[in-house]
């Protein structure tokens, strides 16, 4: 299993370690509207400290953790506070995981860390831009929590359920149930290691699942109904205004633009998708999703527009009215990839 571990991994390792150990009490965060890969990140590397031997907080960042993921192990511990909100005094050090920017430890204010706190960025998002004091950033790893499970390895971490449940929900579902680009030998070697200390891994997923709202089936039809094709049908585009989810009475927590992008991938020809939802007036969020990584890199599409992400999947958050961002991402589309 180490031999297949990544070399900029094992560099990184020992360097991380030392700092931990330094360290006393650990402050670790979800990010905004938070994926499993995220929580699942956030929660094996609690387990992992505290075999350690350190205090560690995990906090739910600017966004609610979904229902959906309460039943992974750790996740009825996740203080309901924002980086705004947390007395930083309290820690000497904060492990900031599946973030690309400081914007994604919160949106909601200007992210300040004190000269006294510790700041190490684990992350692998290829629009990373190294803000942490110590970066280790490997975008050749198709899940944050892979990245985690290699330095646990080199670190001498006991595996047990809980932090295999996390790692294994992290990784199913950042790898879109392993059909992303990035996916190869290696996950699959990881991934039934994992398996081998979980109970009931249907479990674990069908719980995650299986729990869609009314509120979510209705943002779906409407998002599927609003359908657009540009670009010589390269582009999808669906887009729900803010207007409509009032009308439906649909919440916006139940407004998945990454469920709706996924299911949008698997029509033939469409090459670029994208599912926009008008969180609240003028705050539209976009999910994009590309066939031919190579040939359509939607990271890039998105950075062009101040978001990030993966070449096959990206986000972004535009202050604009639902149409104004409509047109300025087909211009961008067309202009990004040629067509």
């Amino acid at each position: 299993m180490e031999s297949n571990i990544s070399p900029l991994i094992k560099e990184k390792a020992p360097i991380i370690l030392a700092e931990i150990q330094k360290a006393k009490s650990i402050l670790l965060h979800c990010h905004p509207s938070p994926d499993p890969d995220s929580v699942g990140s956030a929660l094996a590397m609690k387990f992992a400290l505290e075999q350690l031997g350190k205090k560690v907080t995990v906090i739910k960042g600017d966004s609610a953790i979904p229902e959906a993921f309460m039943h992974f192990p750790g996740a009825k511990d996740i203080v309901a506070q924002n980086y705004s909100e947390v007395n930083l005094a309290d820690f000497d050090l904060f492990i900031i995981l599946d973030s690309a920017l400081k914007q994604m430890v919160s949106r909601r204010s200007a992210v300040e860390f004190p000269p006294t706190l510790g700041t190490i960025a684990i992350d692998h998002h290829q629009s990373n831009d190294q803000f942490a004091k110590l970066n280790l950033v490997d975008a050749t790893y198709p899940a944050n929590c892979l990245i985690l499970h290699d330095l646990f390895v080199l670190w001498g971490i006991e595996l047990n359920s809980d932090i295999a449940s996390n790692l294994f929900i992290g990784t199913y579902t950042d790898t879109g149930g392993f059909k992303y680009p990035g996916v190869n030998s290696h996950t699959y070697s990881v991934i039934a290691e994992l398996v081998s200390y979980i109970p009931n891994v249907s479990d674990l997923i069908t719980k995650m699942e299986y729990c869609n709202t009314p509120g979510f089936i209705a943002f779906e039809a409407a998002a599927l109904g609003s359908i657009e094709v540009f670009l010589g049908g390269h582009l999808a585009l669906s887009a729900v205004p803010y207007k409509v989810l009032g009308e439906k009475g649909i919440a916006v927590t139940d407004a998945s633009t990454s469920e709706t992008s996924s299911f949008m991938l698997t029509v033939a020809g469409w090459d670029v998708v994208a599912s926009a939802v008008e969180q609240e007036p003028n705050v539209v969020k976009f999910s994009f999703r590309s066939k031919n990584a190579d040939k359509f890199d939607v990271s890039k599409l998105a950075n062009m527009m101040g978001g990030g992400g993966h070449r096959a999947a990206a986000g972004l958050i535009l202050k604009m009215s639902i149409e104004e961002a409509k047109k300025l991402v087909v211009s961008k589309a067309k202009e990004m990839y040629n067509l």
